[in-house]
């Protein structure tokens, strides 16, 4: 059974200096006041141009993200490539609003997709339909309640949608929907699968993503075999737990109907692991990227697929985490043959600074992410002295 415990291979990528700046980084947002106090004066001080650009991105921005532009990013896709993991590239750049805002980020992403062609260690593109398009309109198409300029405006939003889509068919590599807000995601399960309709019928090239800490998304896996087998397609799923947990319970409180939330995370963690299991049994049906960071999820992957004679390297088969963070895992499972790949953001620091923000609370909220981080980087320094 594969283990997650030889730091060696955790962090063959990283020199001595490396794992010391990475220790100090986890230290310092292991402390939730330190963290609060960033998130309320890093923007201020962008905004007033002070000089703190270099050191953020000297810090947090290099533990977490790959460049301010795709060409910044290619050491990184290298250097993970060197260890047979793959990069994802994700232009984590948030909140564009005007037409030529939407248009850039459409073009940025076709760009992704691109440089991704015809280049093994880029396995994925990945993009927010929030990114190309209207919340208010993805919000009024997933009740079902739209006028006619609104109809025009998701057209509009389609057309994007396809159009990335269609690069991404062209290009053979394949594309992540994110899943976003449960109020807007109806709209986007079904241009995904709309998507998948046209483009998935011979290979996965559109993946549409579910939150597993949504209690309805069992429900909705067995619902997309179905649509699946109707159809004639290959559904592609990427499998996370989730990222908007506390706004979608402030949300469901203030307007008085029932949490999309499980009620705790022993029931996402329940409802992620047989999601697994389902998307194994059916895999003839499925292409699957398990999004995880748990050790527990990905060892019963790699054991379910052993039981259904699935092998390690079945490109329908993929483990993804985010760059900077479990190491432990993504080397240790690419060590041992099987699909990986890193989450990859990039964007210029001011644009980003949305994304490094909730990554470092993440790691001050999430149980033990930190701790598990700095009880790694710990245990491997003290193996480099003896050795």
């Amino acid at each position: 059974m594969i283990s997650f415990e030889n730091t060696d291979i955790a962090f063959k990528s990283k020199t001595n200096a490396q794992l010391n700046k990475a220790y100090w980084l986890f230290k310092i947002i292991s402390y939730p006041v330190i963290v609060k106090v960033g998130k309320m004066i890093t923007p201020l001080a962008l905004n007033l141009h002070l000089p703190i650009k270099r050191i953020i991105k000297s810090t947090i921005f290099s533990q977490f993200c790959g460049g301010e532009t795709i060409k910044e990013c290619d050491s990184t896709i290298a250097k993970l490539g060197d260890f047979g993991i793959g990069t994802i590239l994700d232009y984590s750049v948030e909140g564009q609003e005007t037409s030529e805002e939407v248009e850039n980020t459409v073009e940025e992403i076709i760009s992704t997709i691109e440089r991704g062609a015809n280049d093994s260690n880029i396995p994925f593109a990945v993009f927010k339909v929030t990114g190309i398009g209207s919340f208010s309109v993805l919000e009024k198409a997933s009740k079902g309640a739209m006028n006619d300029n609104e109809r025009k405006e998701f057209d509009d939003i389609k057309k994007r949608v396809e159009r990335i889509c269609q690069s991404a068919f062209d290009c053979n590599l394949p594309i992540f929907i994110d899943a976003e807000e449960s109020w807007i995601q109806q709209a986007i399960d079904n241009l995904a699968f709309e998507m998948m309709c046209k483009f998935n019928t011979h290979r996965a090239i559109v993946y549409n993503t579910l939150q597993m800490y949504r209690w309805d998304r069992l429900d909705y896996l067995r619902f997309c075999l179905e649509e699946a087998k109707n159809h004639h397609i290959i559904y592609g799923v990427k499998l996370v737990r989730g990222a908007y947990m506390e706004k979608e319970r402030l949300r469901a409180e203030k307007l008085g109907y029932r949490s999309p939330i499980q009620e705790n995370k022993v029931n996402t963690d329940k409802d992620f692991n047989l999601a697994l299991e389902f998307i194994v049994e059916n895999h003839e049906y499925f292409a699957l990227c398990a999004g995880t960071h748990n050790e527990v999820s990905s060892i019963l992957l790699t054991r379910l697929m052993n039981e259904h004679a699935i092998s390690s390297n079945n490109n329908r088969f993929y483990f993804a985490q985010l760059l900077g963070m479990s190491d432990h895992i993504s080397f240790n499972l690419s060590h041992e043959k099987y699909n990986v790949a890193k989450y990859v953001p990039y964007g210029p620091v001011k644009e980003v600074l949305p994304y490094l923000l909730r990554r470092a609370d993440e790691n001050t909220s999430v149980a033990g992410q930190t701790g598990r981080e700095l009880t790694l980087i710990q245990k491997e320094k003290k193996r480099r002295k003896t050795v």
